[in-house]
């Protein structure tokens, strides 16, 4: 360093003419790392933004008995007839096998509100 005093025209023209090297230190393995460490680190911002919009919100309970009873009060007969049977075969298996000799007769007694009463006893 000089030790005498440069002007301010002096100083703001040296400031001017900074300029960085055109090579980087370490060369063109440098700036690969660079490149690999930025897409990295976007890459598991990605991630992360990602993850927290897809997050739920809490726990969703399944549906009851009683739930899946109710979702069979506005399908047809059959069809309402048919998920009361599916339900009664998974709550009470015993029950079902029970009634299913009855299921194939050509005029069976059993009707849907029969089946529900029996689906209901296990809410």
């Amino acid at each position: 360093m000089s030790d005498s005093a440069l002007s301010e025209a002096a100083l703001l023209a040296s400031l001017r003419d900074i300029r960085l090297p055109a090579e980087a230190a370490g060369g063109i393995l440098a700036e690969i790392a660079v490149a690999v460490g930025m897409a990295g680190l976007c890459a598991i911002g990605l991630v992360s933004l990602v993850r927290l919009i897809s997050r739920r919100q809490g726990p969703v309970d399944p549906p009851t008995l009683q739930d899946d009873i109710d979702a069979l009060a506005q399908c047809n007969d059959a069809e309402r007839r048919l998920g009361l049977l599916h339900l009664l075969r998974v709550h009470a298996p015993d029950r079902f096998a029970e009634l299913k000799p009855e299921l194939y007769r050509p005029n069976s007694s059993l009707d849907s509100q029969q089946l529900e009463t029996e689906v209901a006893r296990f809410v």
